[in-house]
């Protein structure tokens, strides 16, 4: 592919770009190199050219046709015609629009043909019916479809069953879905697409079917290759691929890949009978000067997929890290509130123990005051200690503790009276107690409290001591 004009034409094929100005500044950047210009803008999403050189090629350009049937890059050198002998033409020599009819006949498929730079750039379909009113998704969801979805692949599978009954199953593996999905599939495993449009009453037909398809070589190669389509001029797909491919002798193949805007690009055709080992040769030479691009295709793709799947391994991890600091974090929050709530219950505790130990102090305090009220209320009551005398009784009192008290009462006054003084003293510190006399013993209890002291024996002295009831 030598001529500018070519190249151009192939470039725009492949990207889909309409600005030929542009598309010459991208390859003057590259140096009119066409596998370095196309790999460097399908590897960048957003490709800005850098300014080009002082010297540049002589402008090129490119023209559509206004019919939209066809576009012309340059005149094609078909294999068959007079001219063959001559040197075949470059790897791109026209590109076709298909009608709307094909494009959304076919299952998954929607207005806007594959293209090599989406197929270099994504490894995912992606079209658009805005331009035609129509709506379908990747799983074949559409709406109005001109051509119902089994209709062309009932078609297809028509021609397969057909051929293989009339020539056996020894020619190249044909698939059995429309062609849009053919060309899907030969995208999707970049692979070329092999056409095959079938005359079943041409007389060339039986015998190129028999002796050129049905080879064994050529077969095995197509099959390796490329992803093959054939369909039937008698019916309704395959005669509006042979109009589009403007299909002028029979048998029919031709090679084509992807474009953008409802395009396909038509790499080879090759019209009239011809041996397996001219056909090989053909073949043999679109395969070789596509090798290129589709390598780099499939490397990019391969590239995307690798990255695709580090940054899943990245994100996964990342959220394998995020889930593990958030139950670090879960763990060291309840871990904190169970410290809270143990600070929270030991402060409770130690709240209540000093309350109970300040009422224990206070009711101690206060039945100490009750005592001591008491004490000095029966002190009051003694009165005076009286002097000596004829009608006065002295009593000595013995505590357990060894301490004596001595004191002197009329001998009127009662055993009652002597509990008040020695209560009255505060050297016991209970409350259950009697008084209890040795030679003889008796004890003084609440049955003699009554009595005074002359009654109880006691007069004109006494000795006494306390004696603690268990």
């Amino acid at each position: 592919m030598s001529e500018p004009r070519d190249k151009l034409a192939y470039f725009q094929a492949i990207t889909g770009l309409e600005d030929s100005d542009l598309c010459v500044e991208i390859l003057t950047a590259h140096g009119w190199d066409l596998e370095l210009a196309i790999s460097s803008f399908t590897t960048t999403e957003n490709y800005s050219p850098p300014p080009p050189p002082p010297e540049t090629h002589a402008a090129v350009t490119s023209s559509d046709s206004a019919a939209g049937a066809s576009q012309f890059v340059s005149q094609p050198q078909q294999s068959g015609s007079p001219s063959n002998a001559a040197a075949p033409p470059g790897l791109v020599w026209r590109v076709i629009t298909l009608p709307i009819s094909v494009i959304s006949g076919s299952l998954g498929l929607i207005s806007g043909a594959i293209g090599l730079g989406m197929w270099a750039a994504g490894g995912v379909l992606s079209y658009s019916l805005g331009m035609i009113g129509l709506g379908s998704g990747r799983g074949g969801e559409g709406s109005a479809r001109l051509v119902s979805v089994s209709a062309v692949a009932t078609e297809a599978m028509e021609f397969v069953a057909s051929f293989e009954r009339d020539y056996g199953t020894r020619g190249p593996n044909f698939v059995g879905e429309g062609f849009m999905e053919a060309l899907q599939r030969s995208r999707n495993s970049f692979k070329l697409l092999f056409v095959y449009l079938h005359s079943p009453e041409h007389p060339d037909t039986p015998a190129f079917c028999e002796r050129t398809l049905c080879s064994e070589a050529l077969a095995a190669y197509i099959n390796e290759n490329f992803v093959s389509w054939g369909g039937s001029i008698r019916a309704s797909e395959g005669f509006k691929m042979s109009n589009s491919l403007k299909a002028s002798r029979f048998p029919f193949c031709a090679v084509v890949m992807g474009a953008t805007n409802q395009r396909i690009v038509l790499l080879q055709q090759v019209e009239g009978p011809r041996s397996s080992e001219e056909m090989l040769s053909v073949l043999n030479r679109v395969v070789e000067d596509s090798a290129s691009v589709l390598g780099s295709a499939r490397r990019g793709a391969e590239e995307r997929i690798s990255n695709i799947r580090l940054r899943e391994e990245q994100d996964a991890a990342y959220r394998a890290a995020l889930e593990a600091d958030q139950a670090r974090e879960t763990q060291r929050r309840e871990e904190q509130e169970l410290l809270e709530r143990e600070a929270a219950e030991a402060e409770r505790m130690r709240k209540e123990e000093e309350e109970a130990r300040e009422r224990e102090a206070r009711e101690v305090a206060e039945r100490e005051e009750e005592r001591g009220r008491i004490r000095l209320e029966k002190a009051l009551a003694l009165g005076a200690e009286p002097e000596k005398g004829p009608d006065v009784t002295r009593v000595l009192v013995r505590f357990p503790g060894g301490e004596r008290k001595e004191r002197r009462f009329y001998s009127t006054t009662t055993i009652q009276s002597l509990y008040d003084y020695v209560d009255s003293l505060g050297c016991l510190d209970v409350e259950d107690y009697s008084l209890v006399s040795n030679f003889p013993r008796v004890v003084y209890g609440p049955d003699k409290a009554n009595l005074n002291l002359k009654e109880a024996g006691l007069h004109p002295q006494a000795s006494l001591f306390v004696e603690l009831n268990s």
